[in-house]
């Protein structure tokens, strides 16, 4: 079966075929748990001593976090959220966080977790499109909430005061002795919003059954154990944040030490003292460590897996670590929402020698290489990535034409082109989507575009990704404009709009038309040549 031959960390469970979502046939492990919700239970009873969270001052242990979701769970009986209803998440990285997840989880109920850089739009669309029911808040981010008229059956909204377990106070009761609802593996767990190239996000829907095989993905591929201890530096709304570190940490009862923002100096820091043994990271926050000069004479001794992913390590990067940290072992991951997280990593035994790959298939995935008439193309040659597996997401929640659009046989059409060799490594060179990688944050330009569009005086904007040596990719705005329209008003304009790393950080003001082709369609490569010129 694919992926038993790697070189993995781990020992990978049995497998076999499955039928799943109606008529998918895909390879599921063995011997999983039931639900996302088991994890937790499973870790308690495993390692209920053992450390579970730590954030700052407060740290939890299994036993102590499972008592804190018992507790939570038993307040969202009490204000009438049952099974099926849709729990909002607008919480940063904190203990709060799992403990509302998991209390969600538990009583059968779907969890939508949202960024904290979201502005008032999508905060208003993802709360009506998912009808949540209750929204727990940083009480921090009263201001940016829609008016209660936008959200019609969003019942409660829960202020979370910043700190540790006791900011969920609000959201704590006494249990009831109420057991752990009953739900099927193929039920929606997670609602995560995925912008698509109209602008309008879409809610994927991730399953028990996915969220499960990640989260033993990760384990076995990456050896993960209850002796783990690993940092969550990437929000825990994302789908790296909430699957590869939330539910992969708490499949291995391993520690997941909170930080509530990404600063290299306070990483480092944070890595040595609470001797650190795996990450998940994006690349530009595996080069500011390098940049920072504490990193030259920072203990990390017990730094042994590197997870990276979102954008390709640069082999000078995978060079000095090798150099510094020869115990360190650095995996690239590809994956998606739609995925929940990785169908790819990368055996380290390989990671240098194929750094313009980001690995070969995990255990139970499918990976095609499809032209434009939905043929699977030879190895090595390049086309559209089709993803399958038990952790793909069935579709996108109240939205069947995206659905359909997007998803054929079981496998998800990613629009990233790309190819796989003999061996099974996959190669991403380009993307069909019209995609901007801000350091791991995925920008679909037209959301960016429809943005200053909306700006009194702006005739035509397009939006492309301008080369940046730390993040990647930076987001430039071509923008056509009568008199007085300036930079600084069209920032501020979208800041209102979009979460603050989708607003263009430079622009051409131009009153010329943008170019275009004899069919009339934009020029988007002549675009970039003229970012590159004027980075």
């Amino acid at each position: 079966m694919a992926g038993m031959e790697r070189a993995w960390l781990g020992r990978v469970p049995p497998m076999h075929y499955e039928r799943h979502y109606g008529d998918r046939i895909v390879r599921c492990f063995r011997g999983r748990p039931r639900n996302t919700y088991d994890l937790l239970l499973e870790a308690a009873a495993s390692n209920p001593d053992g450390e579970a969270l730590v954030c700052g001052p407060d740290r939890l242990t299994y036993a102590d976090l499972e008592a804190a979701v018992e507790r939570c769970a038993a307040a969202l009986v009490a204000v009438g959220v049952g099974k099926g209803d849709r729990v909002a998440m607008l919480l940063g990285n904190g203990i709060p966080f799992p403990v509302v997840l998991f209390a969600t989880l538990r009583i059968g109920a779907i969890a939508v977790p949202m960024s904290v850089r979201e502005q008032t739009p999508g905060i208003a669309h993802m709360l009506a499109h998912s009808g949540a029911k209750l929204l727990a808040y940083d009480a921090g981010l009263a201001d940016r909430l829609p008016a209660a008229g936008q959200t019609p059956q969003l019942v409660h909204r829960v202020a979370v005061a910043p700190g540790g377990l006791s900011a969920a106070l609000p959201l704590l009761a006494e249990p009831a002795g109420q057991q752990p609802a009953a739900v099927e593996e193929e039920a929606t767990a997670i609602i995560l919003y995925t912008s698509g190239t109209t602008g309008r996000p879409k809610g994927a829907m991730l399953t028990h059954l996915g969220i499960c095989h990640s989260a033993m993905h990760y384990e076995s591929c990456m050896g993960l154990t209850s002796r783990d201890r690993a940092v969550v530096a990437v929000p825990m709304s994302h789908v790296t944040g909430v699957i590869a570190l939330i539910a992969a940490m708490v499949r291995a009862a391993a520690a997941l030490i909170v930080m509530p923002a990404f600063r290299a100096a306070e990483f480092l820091d944070l890595a040595a003292r609470e001797r650190i043994t795996h990450t998940l990271m994006v690349p530009a926050m595996y080069n500011l460590c390098l940049l920072d000069p504490a990193f030259e004479t920072t203990r990390l001794t017990a730094w042994r897996v590197g997870g990276y992913g979102g954008a390709p390590m640069a082999p000078a990067t995978i060079a000095r670590f090798a150099e510094k940290l020869p115990g360190l072992k650095l995996m690239n991951a590809y994956g998606s929402t739609e995925t929940t997280s990785p169908v790819t990593l990368m055996p380290p035994s390989e990671t240098a020698a194929r750094s313009d790959s980001v690995g070969c298939a995990v255990p139970c995935a499918d990976i095609l290489v499809m032209d434009d008439a939905g043929r699977e193309l030879p190895d090595g040659e390049a086309g559209e990535l089709w993803l399958g597996g038990p952790m793909v997401v069935p579709g996108y929640w109240k939205d069947p034409g995206a659905t359909a659009a997007n998803f054929a046989g079981g496998y998800w059409c990613s629009g990233d082109i790309g190819s796989k060799d003999a061996e099974g490594y996959v190669r991403v060179f380009d993307r069909k989507k019209d995609m901007i990688n801000r350091g791991g944050y995925k920008i679909y330009s037209v959301e960016v575009e429809n943005a200053l569009m909306s700006f009194p005086g702006v005739v035509e904007a397009a939006v492309v990704a301008e080369p940046c040596p730390v993040l990647g990719e930076r987001v430039h705005a071509f923008v056509v404009a009568g008199a007085g329209v300036e930079p600084a008003g069209l920032k501020q304009h979208c800041a209102g709009l979009l979460a603050d790393y989708k607003v263009p950080e430079s622009f051409t003001l131009s009153a010329e038309p943008l170019p275009r082709n004899a069919n009339g369609k934009l020029l988007k490569r002549n675009l970039r040549s003229g970012a590159v010129a004027s980075g």
